[in-house]
């Protein structure tokens, strides 16, 4: 059977990384049958990142990669009807996404308003975390920040990277439907494993705090949550 392997939920989602909850509801929305495997240590994984899918013994890692192997392997429809304009798009937001990462992680991680909180939930959610693995995965995602880039703009600079991303984006959300129609395709997928662990992550960053002031991305999110929570 299928398996995705991925980080274990938070704050009510079914995983704290944007990309696992990505291709968790990209599943969920293709309606394809799936086991669900949360991990914390990635280091087995693909490059030693998570998510990463067992498909019947062939093991796929990035979710952008995962979400290209399963439309083409279970011959599934849900980008069909995209034109080839819309995958453009689509492409320039996945990368948009893959740029807000790096600002999402900062604020959970790096920024000390923010991290005392993140770090005390999830202590409190997973019994299985020390404290001990936090400090050396938060010193690893230090080093990270480091050589990405994000880690050498002060918090300002670094904040207001990420809230472009997001206006770019919902300049792009319509007030209904979905980005490119009246059902959701992979792209809200990636849209909504961004938005819905900003939306329930239950500390006011920045994000947190522009997200929640756009109604059209709180219908969006909220339509997809209900979707994919079936």
């Amino acid at each position: 059977m299928l398996t995705l392997f991925s980080y274990p939920e938070l704050f009510g989602v079914a995983d704290n990384n944007p990309y696992g909850l990505k291709v968790f509801a990209f599943l969920k929305l293709s309606k394809l049958p799936f086991r669900h495997e949360h991990i914390f240590d990635a280091r087995s994984a693909p490059r030693g990142q998570l998510p990463y899918i067992d498909d019947d013994g062939e093991i796929i890692g990035d979710s952008d990669a995962i979400i290209a192997h399963l439309i083409n392997r279970h011959h599934l429809m849900i980008d069909s009807a995209m034109s080839a304009t819309q995958r453009d798009i689509d492409l320039m937001l996945r990368r948009t996404l893959d740029d807000l990462y790096w600002v999402m992680s900062y604020s959970r991680w790096r920024d000390e308003r923010y991290w005392p909180l993140f770090r005390h939930q999830i202590l409190k959610t997973h019994e299985g975390v020390t404290a001990q693995s936090l400090e050396e995965a938060r010193d690893y995602n230090f080093q990270r920040y480091y050589y990405q880039g994000i880690g050498r703009y002060d918090r300002d600079a670094a904040y207001a990277r990420g809230l472009a991303d997001l206006e770019a984006l919902a300049h792009l959300v319509p007030d209904d439907g979905f980005l490119f129609g009246a059902q959701p395709s992979s792209i809200d997928a990636s849209v909504y494993g961004f938005i819905a662990n900003m939306i329930f992550f239950d500390i006011d960053t920045p994000l947190k705090a522009f997200v929640s002031a756009q109604a059209n991305l709180l219908r969006h999110c909220e339509a997809i949550h209900a979707a994919v929570s079936r």
